[in-house]
This record gives C-alpha cells, structure tokens and sequence, in this order.
C-alpha cells in the first residue's frame, strides 16, 4: 500500500465522519427523531425533558457539538448509578485504551520512530516516501538498535500488566460495593436449581423442590417457583395483545365511523369483544393451580431467607447424584432466558457441539471476502496474476481509493453481521441468561476476529505478496509469515480509520433506523402510534471489536509506531459516541456486577502474548537471536501474572463471596430490611414468567377466579 492510498483512506474515513456528525447533530434536534436519538429517555423509567426544537427556528437546523462535553464531564459514579456496573466496565475499557495507547504514542515518538527513521545503513536504499521508513523493516539485520524495541517492549509490557492489575482489583472493588448498593434485588436470595427430580409421594416436582429443601436447609429454606412449559399460554397471550390492539383500532374507528356504516362497525366490535372473552377464558384456566402442575419442567428457583444461605446452597453440590439438584445463584429475573431454561439438561451438549460446527463453518466461508480484500489491498501484485484489474489505472486517484479505502471497508461491512450471527448461536447454545448469551458470543466474536481479521488478513496478504517465492521455496512459509506483521502495517492502520471514524459515526447517526422509521411512517405504520425504538446496549458487538483495536494496537506498538496516535483518537472518539449511546439511545436491561471484565482481561493478555510472540519472530528475522532468546523470559512472566490473576481475581466474580453477603445480611437486619427483600424474591420470577402474565380483572371471567401457583400454595 503506497502513502497516497493511506492519505485516500484518511481523507474519505474523516469526510464521512464530518458529515455523519452533521447529519446527526441536525438530527437529534428535530422532535420527529427522537423516538431514535432519545429511545432510552422516552422509555417509561427516564425522564422525558429533551432538549428538542419545536419552533421552526435557524438554531435547529445547525449543526451542535453540545453532547461531546456531556461525556467529557460526566463522572464514573453518575455512569455507575444511572447505567450500571457493566457500563462502567465498557467505557473503563476506552478510558484503558487511551491511557495505554498515549503512553506508547510518547514512548514511540521519543525513541522507536527516530531509531526506525534514522537507520544510516539504509538511507541510500530507502524509498523516499516509504511507509516502512517508521517501521522496525527499515532497521538492518543485527543492528543493536534492536535493544531499543526489545526494552521498549518490556517497558510496554510491564505497562500494561500494571494497568490491568489496578483495573481487575479497581473493578472488583466497585463491584463488592455494588452488590451492597443492589441488596434488593431477588437474586441475591434466590438460587436456581436444574434436573429436579419428581417427588415419589405427590408425583410432581415442585412438591419433591419444597420436601427436600424444607428437610435440608430447615432454617434458611424459604420458597420455591417453578418453571412451566407455557407455550400454548405464550400463544394465548400474544393472541389477546394483538386482539387488544385491533380492538382498540376499532372502537377508533367506531368513533369516526359515519351514521350509513356505524352499525356494521358496531357488530364488528361486539364480534371481537367476545373473541377476547373467549382467550381470556381459556387463559385464566390454563393459569389454574391444577393446569400449571401438570405442565411443570424440572427447574425451579429456590428462596432462601438470607443471602449467605442462598451462596452456600448455590456453590454446594445438594444431591449424592451430582446430575441432580444442579444449583448456582440465579441471574436477575429480567435477565432470565426463560425458553433455554426449558430445554432439557441431555440435550445441551448436542446444542453446545452444533454452536461449534455452526461457528466453524461461519469461519470457514468468512475466509473468502478477507481473501478478496487482501486481494484488493495488493494491487499492485494482483494486477500481475488478474491483468483486467489494469483498466483502474486509467481514472487518476482511483486505484488510491481502491487499495486504501475500500479493503477496509468492505471487510468491515462483512464483519458488521457476525456478532448478530454469533449472539444468535449463543442462544441456541442454551445459556440460562441474556448476560451469559451475550459473553459467549463476546468469546465467539473475538476469537474469530483474531482468527479471520487478523492472522487470515496477514496470511492472505503475505501470500499474495510473495506466492511465488512460497511455490518455489516452500520452506521459507514460516519466516514469511513472521514477517507479514510489519507487512501489513499500513493496511491495520486504515481498518484503524475506518472503524473508528466512519464505524463510530455511523453507530451514532443510527441511520438504519432513520430509514426504517421513514419507511415504517409511509408504509404499514401509518397512523399508528410511534413508540421508541428502544433496544439492549449491545456489548457482544462493542466489546470484541474494540478488544480487537487493542490487540491489532499492542502487536503493533513496537513494530509500527506511527499507528499509536490513531488509536488514540479511535478510543477518545469511541468513549464519546458510546457515552452518548449509553445516556439516550440504549436501554440497560441487566447488569451482571462487571462480569464483563474477566473477559475483557483476557483478550488484552491474549493481546499482549502475541505482541511478544510476535517480537520474538522478529528479532530472529532481524538476525539478532540474542533479543529473541531474552524475550522468552518476558512470555513467562506474563502466563505466570495472568494465572496469578485468576487465582486473585475471578473467583470473586464466579461466585457471590460469603463474606460479602453476610455483611449485606447484616445491614438489612439492621435496617429491618431483611424480610422485605426475601419475601419480595418469593414471588419476582413469577412476576416475569411469560406464561403466567395476569390478566386484567376487568377482562377476567367472573366465573374463574383460581390464584396461580405461587409461594401461598406451599
């Protein structure tokens, strides 16, 4: 890739961000978006004074930049209060990012790129205009000016261990203490149980739940809540939503209808009245206590009467068959995945080995349009093995485009419908909560980022650098690829640009949704209500992607210096967007306590291993073994720190410490608290079970009036 191609892809990545952020500056003020730019604050549970322009005035047609001091001035305890734990998790990953990266930036530009530049064995040789000037490719073989990238790698390394020990134990910390600040939530007190066996006496499970833990936990055993295979009650239910809504239509109607026409009206809606009689009939008899215990599932959600029993009975194996009375602490009802919790326990692994085969097939075909990019960014060798790629030529600037912009691009369009791919595995893999779908399609996107972005991106590129010198000489492969990681600098530097400039103002400008809602207003929602289009922050996409900017950051901190300033933009300029995403667009629908962040330390130590993997492969190819052999320590120090962390950190955030809910338990007997909160978590996952959704009384039969199967009937 040439300079020109470089300044091509800076110059249209910045173009598009100017006028994404115009465009949504303008956007946001006008009161017809703001079911898009203010979904979260629309919502019910925010409050809903915008800062809109009603009054057709010059100031609402200009463009603002108003909401980038909001993020700058906000403070983590007003994220934490107002978004929650995970939130805070993700903007602390930018804040990692910045810090990180600015740090290399000074370190760079004091020493890597005057020793990468000024290399007096190369100045005859070197390209005027070569990228590979400010790179570790122009240093000579054997040169000792390689001591300066080996101690520079240690001091990054070391840098970044230091950084991510202070956020694990910052972050366990504010989690302890928002565990205290959550105590009402029910699944403190609430552990769920798996594989429930049926009891020999009554025949059915809930009885064998409250038998056995009324014997074994006689003291601190509160109540139990069964799960229900309420398909067909699901179906009545969304059955009588809809007739609600076309039934309110039609008394709409009814209202506007003339004299000729008002009485055909009328009988429509008796018509549809009695329908709603009849579901909400069939209903409320399928929600009778003798209907619900024929259709029970062997799970259950067991209350206990403190926090501390609830731990110790979660982490504890309850039944001598380990294959039964499976426990562990139950995720927060609105968390809750109530159609895998369904699916039987023998029939997971089959699920987890399809997600495999699924995901490794999705991997399988992405190698096709990363090899086309490669292909694309290597014009100048493609040409040679494609001569019709030589009709670019003729437009003067287009093959800058061609080579600098659209690689990128085009990469990053085909990598945009994975995490959806893969959250959609996730879920079919039978995770028993949203949070959990959602880390495990967290791990599922970036390692096939790293895998398919990455590592195909440098192989695909190295092989059509150079495939004729890998025909010829075979055994060559392996140092051609270790020096495909300098390579392929200036293509990782525009995917960089892209996602950063154009992907981060594409992501605030929501311009999908802008034409989705124009097309819902002129189409089949005309007339109709307008609602917010309030959707889940989405971590499964953000985390892996930026944990993937971070990785392509670190392996090329030493190697390419000159990319570290653009990541310090693309992390400032994501911390801004996704601030403001976070405070009006997005919705928080769980909050897991920071459970996020194990994993977001791993992929940086996956990140920094490579950085120093790769640096090894490097110094050998630099002809100076001596670096090399001094960089193994370095790898162990790093496996050692990282096991060290599992052992000091990720328990906590496995488990709910018992100390931790011992001194929760002790503040709210203090408080006379205690009994409120346990008593409320008797019946929360009944309130969010979608099967057993009450009926409004005004809509009830008055000749059924049987309670559901609650804590009343134990």
């Amino acid at each position: 890739m040439t300079p020109e191609s470089l300044i091509a892809s800076a110059s249209i990545n910045i173009g598009l961000a100017i006028i994404a952020l115009w465009l949504f500056s303008v956007l946001k003020k006008q009161p017809r978006n703001a079911v898009i730019y203010y979904a979260r604050r629309l919502s019910d549970r925010h409050s809903p004074d915008l800062p809109l322009h009603s009054s057709f005035s010059l100031p609402r047609f200009l463009p603002s930049v108003a909401w980038i001091p909001r993020a700058l001035g906000v403070s983590e305890d007003d994220i934490l209060r107002c978004h929650g734990l995970d939130a805070l998790v993700l903007i602390r990953l930018f804040k990692f990012g910045i810090r990180f990266f600015l740090f290399c930036s000074l370190l760079g530009a004091v020493l890597l790129l005057p020793v990468d530049y000024y290399n007096e064995s190369d100045l005859p040789s070197r390209k005027e205009y070569s990228m590979d000037a400010f790179t570790i490719s122009n240093i000579s073989r054997g040169s000792n000016k390689l001591w300066v990238h080996f101690s520079c790698l240690w001091l990054i390394s070391f840098y970044a261990l230091f950084m991510l020990y202070k956020e694990y134990n910052e972050i366990l910390v504010k989690r302890l203490q928002q565990m205290g600040e959550l105590r009402h939530r029910a699944d403190q007190f609430t552990v769920l149980v798996r594989q429930v066996p049926l009891c020999p006496e009554h025949n059915t499970r809930g009885c064998g739940v409250d038998h056995f833990f009324s014997k074994h936990h006689p003291f601190s055993y509160h109540s139990y809540q069964m799960l229900y295979d309420g398909k067909d009650l699901e179906y009545l239910l969304g059955k009588q939503k809809k007739l609600k809504e076309e039934l309110k239509e039609q008394r709409h109607k009814d209202r506007e209808a003339l004299v000729s026409n008002g009485l055909q009206e009328h009988k429509q809606i008796s018509k549809s009245e009695e329908k709603l009689r009849e579901i909400t009939h069939m209903i409320c008899n399928l929600q009778s206590e003798t209907k619900l215990r024929e259709k029970e599932l062997p799970v259950a959600f067991v209350t206990f009467k403190s926090r501390r029993s609830a731990a110790l009975a979660a982490q504890t194996q309850q039944h001598s068959n380990p294959l039964e009375l499976i426990t562990e602490m139950a995720p927060e009802p609105r968390d809750v995945s109530w159609r895998n919790l369904a699916i039987p326990q023998k029939i997971l692994p089959l699920n987890k080995i399809g997600v495999i085969l699924a995901a490794a097939l999705l991997t399988i075909f992405f190698a096709i349009p990363v090899t086309a990019v490669q292909g694309i960014a290597k014009y100048e060798k493609l040409k040679k093995w494609f001569p019709p790629a030589m009709v670019i030529e003729f437009i003067p600037g287009l093959s800058s485009v061609v080579t600098g912009y659209l690689p990128s691009a085009i990469l990053k369009g085909f990598m945009y419908i994975i995490p959806y791919a893969m959250l959609g595995m996730a879920y079919l893999g039978g995770s028993i909560s949203k949070s959990k779908e959602e880390i495990k399609a967290c791990n599922m996107v970036f390692y096939f980022l790293m895998g398919n972005v990455f590592f195909l991106s440098l192989i695909s590129g190295s092989l059509l650098d150079e495939i004729g010198a890998y025909l010829t000489h075979p055994r060559d492969i392996p140092s051609h690829l270790a020096a495909a990681v300098s390579a392929q600098a200036e293509f990782f530097m525009t995917y960089i640009l892209t996602d950063g400039l154009s992907g981060f103002s594409l992501e605030i400008l929501q311009l999908g949704l802008i034409i989705l809602d124009i097309i819902r207003s002129y189409t089949y929602g005309r007339g109709k209500e307008r609602t917010p289009y309030l959707f889940s922050f989405p971590y499964f996409r953000v985390i892996p992607t930026v944990s993937l900017s971070i990785m392509i950051g670190m392996i090329y901190a030493v190697v390419a210096p000159l990319m570290l300033p653009f990541l310090v933009g693309y992390f400032c300029f994501g911390y801004i967007v996704y601030f403001n995403q976070m405070e009006d667009v997005y919705e928080t629908t769980y909050d897991t306590c920071g459970r996020f962040w194990p994993f977001i330390h791993h992929y940086i130590f996956v990140s920094i291993i490579l950085m120093q993997i790769t640096m090894v492969g490097l110094f050998g190819l630099k002809s100076k073994p001596s670096a090399a052999i001094a960089t193994i320590p370095l790898i162990l120090i790093t496996i050692a720190y990282n096991e060290y962390c599992k052992i000091r950190f990720l328990p906590s955030f496995k488990n709910f410490p018992i100390q931790t809910a011992v001194e929760i338990d002790e503040e709210d007997e203090k408080n006379g608290e205690m009994e409120v909160h346990y008593v409320d978590a008797a019946t929360a996952y009944n309130r969010h079970q979608p099967c057993l959704e009450r009926v409004s009384s005004e809509e009830s039969p008055t000749n059924l009036r049987q309670p559901l199967l609650g804590t009343d009937s134990i």
